[in-house]
């Protein structure tokens, strides 16, 4: 078991370079065995989500080379074996192999997939995806069995603009028999670069990134090169740092636009920004204006930087609201920002933080990756020490963490305990 230790109240000076999404890698290490030939993906973060899909990837005979950043994929000898719970549960982004082995194989067995905690989650628009183009859903305890004479095109209109059902529904649907059309379908960047990576393989699908993405299916898919995008999350949550820490501090190699709800809060709040083509350098204020959020589907806030957000929240002047449209959990982190000394009232779906508050550090929980990033937030933000444990939620999701801080003057380490 880890444990992490920060040392906070230190001023963060430098530059901090951003990895490629770990929301997008989720889904595009499973859809790589949609290849009939060889894919290479490249700017790989080094995660354990990666490394738990190229476990998946290794359980089915696919051959996984690591390379610097990269991952090359050759499924030509792949077996379409049950994925077992043991594997199935180590992340939510297994459930992308449904999509990716319903659509190569026609038939997919697999376990219910794991995750962090924060609500409900059903897969069931998923499933009834899987359906429309002609599979068969059985449940047998916690194995699904999806199987298919033939998959055919269909009209899918989703309930909710979920970004893992619109992934997972393209997945199985690129070698579909005919046209299939997701109405809407969630416009996050990552559904566009998977959109991407499969129309490099030979794919024929547009309007990935609007409401509406149109598929032919194919019969052939081959050898392909794709670059992961900047990851936004990681970004959005260095920035919220540089907010509480930063004297400056650059995050580097981003796409601003994709955290641009997160950039107009902020400015909102008095922070200043410096916002270049493909970074933002930020610099700590002695004074920032209360500001309320309302997480909402892409180009929405986002749901994943809500809880680091809340912490920028403490330290603003008045009242702050924050509302979680998305997940009904994702305020697991507000018993410890309470036991900090945050100011924080929670009513149903609503957070009210009372600033400025001064923060001192403690020991705290990461109850799941996006509430570990905010007790790191804290953590650098806080007076004293302040160990987080569950460290192992933080490391699922933000590449070498601990050194990216360490080199910009965090004092931070992870510790071994028995």
């Amino acid at each position: 078991m880890k444990i992490m230790e920060i040392e906070g109240g230190r001023e963060l000076t430098g530059t901090i370079r951003i990895s490629g999404a770990k929301n997008a890698t989720v889904a595009l290490i499973p859809a790589a065995i949609l290849t009939d030939e060889e894919a290479t993906i490249c700017n790989i973060p080094e995660i354990t989500d990666t490394e738990a899909l190229c476990d998946i990837l290794r359980l089915l005979n696919v051959d996984v080379k690591r390379a610097s950043e990269s991952v090359i994929i050759n499924p030509q000898n792949m077996r379409n074996v049950e994925i077992k719970e043991e594997y199935s549960k180590k992340l939510r982004a297994s459930y992308y192999f449904m999509g990716a082995l319903l659509g190569k194989y026609k038939k997919v067995e697999m376990y219910f997939p794991g995750g962090c905690s924060i609500g409900a989650r059903p897969i069931d628009l998923h499933l009834k995806g899987f359906e429309a183009l002609g599979a068969t859903v059985e449940n047998e305890g916690n194995k699904y069995i999806v199987a298919a004479e033939e998959l055919k095109g269909a009209n899918i209109y989703l309930d909710i603009a979920s970004v893992g059902a619109t992934i997972n529904i393209m997945l199985a649907a690129v070698r579909a028999k005919g046209k299939t059309v997701i109405d809407n379908a969630a416009k996050e960047p990552e559904i566009v670069s998977v959109a991407t990576f499969l129309n490099n393989m030979g794919a024929k699908i547009s309007g990935a990134g609007t409401s509406t993405i149109k598929i032919e299916g194919v019969k052939y898919l081959g050898k392909c090169f794709h670059e992961v995008i900047p990851d936004r999350i990681e970004a959005g949550t260095y920035a919220i740092i540089g907010a509480l820490c930063g004297n400056p501090l650059k995050i580097d190699n981003i796409i601003p636009e994709h955290i641009d709800a997160l950039l107009s809060k902020m400015e909102e709040m008095g922070v200043e920004l410096d916002i270049g083509a493909d970074y933002v350098t930020i610099t700590k204020q002695d004074k920032y204006k209360a500001t309320n959020i309302k997480t909402a589907v892409y180009p929405g806030f986002a749901t994943d930087l809500q809880q680091p957000f809340t912490v920028l929240q403490t330290q603003a002047t008045g009242k702050s609201k924050t509302t979680e449209t998305i997940y009904e959990n994702r305020f697991m982190h507000i018993p410890y920002l309470q036991e900090l000394g945050a100011n924080i009232e929670i009513k149903g779906q609503t957070a009210t933080i009372v600033g400025p508050t001064k923060l001192v550090g403690c020991e705290v929980v990461a109850t799941d990756l996006r509430a570990g990033a905010a007790m790191v937030a804290a953590g650098l933000t806080a007076e004293g020490k302040t160990t987080i444990h569950n460290v192992e939620h933080i490391l699922r999701g933000y590449e070498q963490i601990v050194e990216k801080l360490t080199n910009v003057g965090a004092k931070i380490e992870i510790k071994e305990i028995e």
